[in-house]
């Protein structure tokens, strides 16, 4: 009987309350980080990256995660192949020297079992800046299709072009960019 008691115990502390965090790769079909900016004040233009990688990790229980991206700046779609090689040039992000940009969270916090913000180091053109994400949508469930855990978010921050040095033409071409990241995740 006691063994049977110690058996039923050891079975209740492994249980979920007391899960680990899990690891979740980006999923490239559907993670987009976005930008936009005021163009001369006759409209917001909106670009976007289409080649992200990285991982999150997401403990519900102790309501903790992590959060590390790379995105190809070579990826940057415009919407015109002329200005996708112009906004790759040294005035902007200058992928010839440096092709990625990242994010590295920092901490994150919840309200109840989601995650609310997102701090962490922003690196574009070489400069590292913090930055806080917010998360404006979040879901964590089976993904229907693939039959495997998944997350998903939405998130946005402000940042200034001049604080990376692609401040060229501000303020005609607005100085402050939002960054809009949709994000999905598998786990591993």
């Amino acid at each position: 009987m006691k063994k049977l008691t110690i058996l039923a115990l050891a079975a209740a502390f492994s249980s979920a309350t007391f899960a680990a965090p899990e690891t979740y790769n980006l999923e490239p079909n559907h993670t987009f980080p976005r930008f936009s900016y005021s163009h001369l004040g006759y409209s917001v233009q909106v670009s976007r990256f289409d080649k992200t990688s990285g991982k999150v990790v997401f403990d519900k229980a102790a309501k903790t995660g992590a959060v590390d991206i790379v995105v190809d700046a070579k990826s940057v779609s415009t919407g015109s192949a002329l200005f996708n090689e112009h906004i790759q040039g040294e005035d902007y992000l200058d992928t010839a020297k440096y092709p990625t940009a990242t994010f590295k969270s920092t901490k994150v916090t919840f309200e109840g079992d989601k995650p609310a913000r997102i701090e962490g180091n922003l690196t574009l053109k070489g400069i590292t800046k913090p930055v806080t994400l917010t998360v404006t949508s979040f879901q964590a469930m089976p993904h229907p299709m693939l039959k495997r855990d998944a997350i998903g978010a939405n998130a946005t921050t402000k940042v200034k072009r001049s604080d990376f040095n692609m401040g060229k033409n501000a303020p005609y071409v607005g100085d402050e960019v939002t960054i809009d990241i949709a994000m999905e995740a598998i786990k591993e």
